[in-house]
């Protein structure tokens, strides 16, 4: 839970428990030192009293009185721990090891043996086994001493013989642990507010810096640099550096961008420029020619005809395709017919008597020619005055334009140079409609893609003699899929 908190909570909880852990791992050792040094007390005062008895016992054991004993057992066995609370007991034993007097006279009868057999849960060493000062502890922790008492020619007349139950040794943990609590509540006492205010300190720059990371992309970087703190602390400087450098190359990223922006619309301000000014000129020249035709042969009705509807099908062109560049604005399109066909031959024939080129055409209708004439019309010329640039000087170029119940098809060829498939692809993905001399490739493309059909080069092998290049165009005929014949938007 602690790692989900913030810094100004985390920072003192973390000083609290930190002192809290150390303060209790303290007392437990200072616990068990004090245990320790305590059992170590309590078996030098029992030494000590054994000590005594020795010196205060041997004269009553050389004499044999049991009253003078008593008193002294009485007197010196008041020096053990707990006695009062019979934890402790003292005796002296004669030369056979039974009892003279002990300080507890029910616990130690006068009398009865006492080494070599079971004393309180205890057994006793025999009199030839404690001829030399023996301690014995038992499981619980209980300790019993047995001390000879020596004449002046070292023979042993009696034994002291002292007894401490375990209780007395046991530490008493209440006491011990009380300076534990008390130092664990100062700690908390004083390093809460201590803690809080120093984990402010520390989180606040974070904070600070969190949120100007928080706001990059919404706000100005010029700005946010502004908001973050400056800091003395060197790794909290460089959290706060990078966020700087992150912002002075957010700000010039923001700077590119609109910069490109901007090249980018006004690159496509040109890119549109230059299609309506490809497409608008393509017919012109057409058109052009009509109106000469129509000035030096207007008096032949069927002439004037002729040219009247050649100028009216070119102008509408020109207003469907101007029109689709409105916003918003509905355009309706007719289908294409075989007019269409011998307009676009007869606008494009003035381009190709410039360069003498020879155009042939044909027309194979199976079906109704149920596609948009505005876009067909525009392939067609762009595609012919592509052909008769390439066909070059004294060329050769036909235009073949076929309708099934699926598709309308227009393929094109000249006597120009091998223009393969892999080139075509290539060109029309590298100039993208850059190319000023590539538009009238680029517009066919982007119209195969709009209306789901197909732009492509024949291979050399499948081109027929004397012409090297094959383009074929063509787009679904709506008749297939709706018999009713809508009117091509």
């Amino acid at each position: 839970m602690l790692p989900r908190l913030p810094y100004r909570i985390q920072i003192p909880m973390g000083l609290v428990l930190a002192v809290i852990l150390s303060v209790l791992l303290v007392s437990v050792v200072a616990a068990q030192i004090s245990a320790r040094s305590a059992r170590l007390e309590i078996v030098s005062t029992v030494q000590r009293v054994v000590d005594l008895l020795v010196a205060q016992g041997k004269p009553l054991l050389a004499q044999d009185d049991t009253w003078r004993a008593f008193t002294l057992l009485r007197n010196t066995a008041a020096l053990l721990p707990q006695t009062e609370k019979g934890q402790s007991r003292a005796a002296l034993l004669d030369a056979q090891g039974r009892f003279l007097a002990g300080s507890d006279p029910l616990r130690l009868p006068t009398g009865e043996q006492a080494l070599g057999v079971l004393i309180n849960g205890r057994l006793l060493p025999t009199t030839s086994d404690a001829s030399r000062s023996i301690t014995l502890t038992t499981p619980d922790g209980g300790m019993t001493l047995v001390e000879p008492i020596r004449s002046d020619d070292n023979q042993v007349i009696g034994f002291v013989f002292a007894e401490v139950d375990a209780a007395v040794f046991a530490p008493d943990w209440a006491a011990l642990s009380t300076p534990a609590l008390i130092g664990a509540a100062l700690a908390i006492i004083v390093l809460v507010p201590l803690g809080w205010l120093l984990g402010r300190r520390m989180a606040h720059p974070i904070a600070q810096t969190a949120d100007c990371i928080a706001q990059i992309g919404r706000t100005d970087p010029a700005q946010l640099q502004l908001l973050l703190p400056q800091l003395q602390d060197p790794e909290l400087d460089r959290i706060a550096g990078a966020v700087r450098q992150l912002l002075i190359e957010t700000a010039a990223a923001q700077a590119n961008e609109k910069r490109a922006l901007s090249a980018e619309r006004l690159a496509a301000v040109g890119r549109i420029t230059s299609v309506v000014a490809h497409e608008i000129n393509n017919p012109l020249a057409g058109l052009i020619t009509a109106t000469r035709t129509l000035r030096l042969h207007g008096d032949a009705p069927d002439t004037r005809t002729r040219s009247l509807d050649l100028i009216e099908r070119g102008l509408q062109q020109i207003r469907t395709m101007t029109t689709a560049l409105l916003p918003q604005a509905k355009v309706e399109d007719r289908c294409l017919t075989a007019d269409d066909m011998q307009d676009i031959l007869t606008l494009a024939r003035a381009t190709a008597a410039q360069h003498a080129v020879v155009i042939s055409s044909e027309l194979a209708q199976q079906a109704e020619l149920c596609v948009p004439s505005t876009v067909f019309r525009q392939v067609m010329l762009n595609l012919l005055l592509n052909a008769i640039k390439a066909a070059g000087q004294a060329g050769q170029v036909h235009a073949s334009l076929s309708a099934d119940a699926h598709k309308v098809s227009l393929v094109i060829l000249n006597t120009g140079r091998h223009l393969s498939d892999d080139r075509l692809q290539r060109r029309l993905s590298t100039d993208d409609g850059n190319d000023p001399n590539g538009f009238g490739l680029w517009i066919c493309h982007e119209f195969t893609v709009r209306y789901g059909g197909g732009f492509m080069a024949a291979d050399a092998a499948d081109i027929p003699p004397p012409f090297t290049t094959r383009l074929s165009f063509w787009l679904p005929n709506l008749t297939r899929h709706d018999p009713q014949k809508p009117a091509v938007d």
